[in-house]
């Protein structure tokens, strides 16, 4: 069957979408209808800040919407985040946006709808609300929504919207009348309370600036985890001198080697953009510098932003410090920023030092931004610039200065830093319709190396079976005409064990391939050389490579191996520490692999005694979890591979919304434990075997109902079944949403 699309203009910016797309209102043939979108991205919800409604779905789901079969959730409730005052001189939206996610994620609103009013909202330009809406995957909520007012009015007409169109928007919105009927009571901040500040690990772990210093002096020593590091307090003070292109360099402990204005979540923004203009610019004028061994870079959601930034004169400040315009879209945000310098790394990982990272991102999730930076904190911009200087992040701005200006006196921060008045007298000169339309006007003609790809003209994807980025997966095969049902799980081992807050970078890592991971060894046994491996992002086409970056983070940390860091586990029948891989699955499937590949890798085998495991042996595997399973960027493919290892269920304390529809949608049960409950308070280690019995007939089970589940050792205990709705139920009953829509489709055909 050949499905045909229109209209397929597919654009994977959402600042494009914020700038240019977005239509709030739509007409078509005189009816008028609010605009809406749902992306595969968690970028998606940028859009909510301009006042269309907007979130994120699994791409399993988007795929089925695609096939003709609806989308469903549970009718969210509503929390109401009242604004009041205006940011202080010297706040950035960056700043505010940490903040609000610090408080929401603390409230708790995974699967809602957060909407933001009161009078402060009317103080923050469109650019700010997006920036915070950007973030509500870091906050759990579904979307964080800005109901349109005349502020968004004006930043249609700034981005090149016709006056017409404006008003019809204003018109439309005026004649409903809408309104907002809260479920929970209000949440309240007051804008100007806001300071300063920066957020290591997790994006709502945040640091007031002023605090910086002493929490990193902290988390040096602190055990292992989302606020420590575990260094010895005798060498906190360890620094190392090292050669950098032939020049005398050193490093310590919190020296930063990545600094990053990146992601649509900042850069969209103009004030902050010009706010790191105009540091770089008072900055060059007193004669400081960037240390050569910082890798810089400067990588916008739109090209309006070049344009403006080109405007203002400021780009060439930004140019001499080294943030130099590297392309548009995912970069280092996302774990893209390339190899460290060969004498930085290696300065690095011979002695152990914990390097950092500066990113205007919105996810600094452990291992995301680099193999070897353990410390990385999302900040404004400006701030980014500031902290590149200082080459550090143990430093307090307020009193220690940051450089040496060129007549040898101290340069401390606030001499470098703007006021709200120089940001905003820069923007209304520089920031101008016309470079809004410029940008977008040729938006749908594509460029000449795109439109000269060779396309196969078939109604079916021609697989290559030596592709290393493109393989058919095995998501339909030994498909059955008629739904399996839910079937039980008998004596299942379990796979991993996890603390709380485990991310989609965690599951599913975007970043580099190391060489000697199941991904490394399965591209070096195709001659696939090291310098061309990628990323596990640019491969996620390709399953087999997925499924061996699942679980691979280098910083993931496993219970069952008792709070070692690192990608393995312990396969229980033999208590052997494996690769979690190996662990789960036979190392390769015979079906397209060369016999001297298949032969090495038998060697392989034999010669580290990996027998036959989880998968192959015919046995089931769980996964059992605390808080937040789940969280982070939106990854259909770190669903995908966990239920062809074998997982089929998770048990966790909580998940965040899209992961476990997603679960849902790949045939895994997700279970969440009784409120109070975890595998420690049941005393569960993760080395028993687990049973979960659940009705043969789909009608004979309920969303949301009560699930026993049994261990070998004779312990029981309830969890709550998360499969919220009927129409999930009926994934499920299926093996996954594209089973069945499949049968669906095939039932059609046949009617």
């Amino acid at each position: 069957m050949l499905l045909e699309f229109h209209l397929m203009l597919f654009n994977p910016f959402f600042q494009v979408n914020l700038e240019y797309l977005g239509r709030v209102v739509f007409n078509t043939d005189g009816i008028l209808y609010l605009d809406s979108v749902l992306g595969t991205d968690s970028h998606t919800t940028m859009i909510d800040g301009m006042g269309v409604a907007g979130w994120g779905v699994g791409g399993i789901e988007a795929e089925a919407t695609m096939l003709g079969q609806p989308m469903s959730m549970v009718l969210p409730s509503v929390v109401g985040f009242k604004l009041s005052g205006k940011l202080r001189d010297g706040v950035t939206a960056t700043d505010l946006v940490l903040t609000v996610t610090h408080i929401l994620r603390k409230h708790g609103v995974v699967g809602k709808f957060v909407e933001f009013y009161g009078e402060g909202m009317s103080e923050l330009a469109v650019a700010n609300r997006a920036t915070i809406a950007n973030m509500s995957p870091e906050y759990g909520a579904t979307m964080g929504f800005f109901p349109v007012d005349h502020v968004t009015l004006g930043y249609l007409k700034l981005t090149g919207r016709s006056d017409e169109k404006v008003e019809m928007v204003e018109a439309y919105l005026r004649a409903n009348n809408m309104f907002v009927d809260y479920n929970e009571v209000s949440i309240v901040v007051t804008i100007s309370d806001t300071k300063g500040n920066i957020c290591p690990k997790r994006p709502h772990d945040h640091v007031a600036l002023k605090d910086m210093k002493s929490d990193w002096h902290s988390c040096l020593g602190n055990k292992v985890g989302f606020k420590g590091f575990g260094v010895p307090k005798e060498q906190h003070d360890k620094f190392v001198k090292f050669t950098f292109h032939g020049q005398p360099a050193e490093i310590r402990h919190g020296s930063i080697v990545i600094a990053a204005i990146t992601s649509c979540t900042n850069t969209s923004n103009p004030s902050v953009m010009l706010g790191a203009g105009l540091v770089a610019k008072k900055a060059c004028e007193l004669g400081l510098e960037v240390n050569p061994w910082i890798k810089t870079s400067l990588a916008p959601g739109s090209g309006a932003v070049t344009k403006y930034l080109l405007k203002s004169g400021l780009q060439k400040y930004l140019d001499h410090l080294g943030f130099n315009l590297i392309g548009y879209g995912c970069t280092t945000c996302i774990g893209n920023s390339g190899e460290l310098d060969e004498d930085v790394a290696k300065a690095v990982t011979d002695n152990d030092i914990i390097a950092a990272a500066v990113l205007s991102g919105n996810r600094n999730f452990e291992g995301r931004i680099h193999a070897l930076v353990r410390a990385n904190y999302l900040a404004s911009p400006p701030l980014v610039v500031a902290y590149a200087l200082a080459g550090t992040v143990y430093i307090d701005f307020e009193t220690e200065p940051i450089g040496k200006g060129k007549d040898g006196t101290d340069v401390y921060f606030k001499d470098i830093w703007p006021s709200n008045e120089e940001i905003a007298e820069v923007e209304q000169s520089s920031v101008l319709p016309d470079m809004f339309r410029s940008t977008y006007e040729a938006i749908t003609q594509g460029n000449p190396m795109w439109n000269q790809l060779s396309v196969p003209k078939a109604d079916r994807f021609p697989w290559d079976p030596s592709s290393t980025y493109i393989h058919d997966p095995p998501f339909f095969k030994d498909i059955t005409p008629t739904p399996p049902g839910p079937c039980s799980i008998e004596n299942a081992y379990c796979l991993l064990k996890f603390g709380d807050s485990i991310t989609t970078d965690h599951i599913s890592p975007a970043g580099s391939i190391p060489r000697d991971s199941p991904a490394g060894k399965y591209l070096l046994e195709r001659g696939v050389q090291p310098k061309d491996f990628n990323s596990y992002g640019s491969r996620r086409g390709n399953d087999e490579v997925m499924a061996r970056g699942t679980f691979a983070n280098i910083r993931i940390v496993n219970r069952l191996l008792n709070g070692e860091v690192g990608p393995k586990t312990i396969h229980v029948p033999t208590n052997e520490k494996l690769f979690v891989f190996d662990a789960a699955m036979v190392s390769s499937s015979p079906s397209y692999v060369s016999t001297n590949i298949l032969f090495s890798i038998i060697l392989r085998q034999k010669r580290h005694s990996i027998r036959l495991r989880y998968k192959a042996d015919g046995h089931h595997t769980i996964v059992l979890a605390g808080e937040e399973y789940g969280s982070g960027k939106i990854r259909k493919n770190l669903l995908t591979k966990p239920c062809h290892q074998g997982v089929k269920a998770v048990i966790a304390k909580s998940f965040e919304r899209i992961h476990r529809s997603n679960l849902v949608g790949m045939g895994v049960l997700p279970l969440c434990f009784k409120p109070g409950e975890d595998a420690d308070s049941l005393g569960l280690t993760g080395h028993e075997r687990y049973t979960i019995r659940l009705p043969t007939n789909v009608s004979e089970i309920q969303p949301g109902q009560d699930v026993q589940v049994l261990s070998d050792t004779g312990k029981s205990f309830t969890c709550k079944l998360r499969i919220d709705t009927m129409v999930e139920l009926a994934y499920f009953d299926h093996g996954g949403i594209l089973h069945y829509v499949l049968r669906n489709l095939v039932r059609q055909q046949q009617q």
